[in-house]
């Protein structure tokens, strides 16, 4: 397997000189124990930084909607999970939940949580 995940045909090793074929698979055994493993992780986590980036811009979004069409309550839906949605209704769109981390969420006007979310999607890029 190559560090990209695509598959590799195993190398033969009789075509090489007898003093280069025990570097060669310890190297190839580094590479598949050691390196490939870490990459996965490490591309793991980018995703999940890049899905927390990418929920709070929709919600940088949804408040602009919510500006630009002056709206003062809101009907829409919420995600309870595993794509679970029911219908929500917010009476007064002054002020917005956000999730600051952590399972904290903090009780913000549209103002605060546009500051927020620039703030901490500034964090997440780094």
């Amino acid at each position: 397997m190559s560090v990209l995940g695509t598959q590799q045909h195993p190398l033969d090793y009789s075509k090489y000189p007898d003093e280069l074929q025990g570097p060669i698979k310890k190297y190839e055994d580094f590479i598949s124990t050691r390196l490939q493993p870490d990459l996965q992780q490490v591309l793991g986590l980018r995703d999940t930084i890049y899905n927390r980036m990418s929920e709070y811009l929709k919600l940088k979004t949804h408040i602009e909607t919510i500006r630009t069409q002056g709206l003062d309550e809101l009907e829409t839906k919420v995600d309870l999970g595993s794509n679970f949605f029911v219908k929500a209704f917010v009476s007064d769109t002054t002020h917005i939940f956000v999730n600051v981390g952590y399972g904290f969420h903090l009780q913000m006007t549209l103002d605060e949580a546009d500051s927020f979310i620039d703030e901490k999607v500034k964090h997440l890029e780094k």
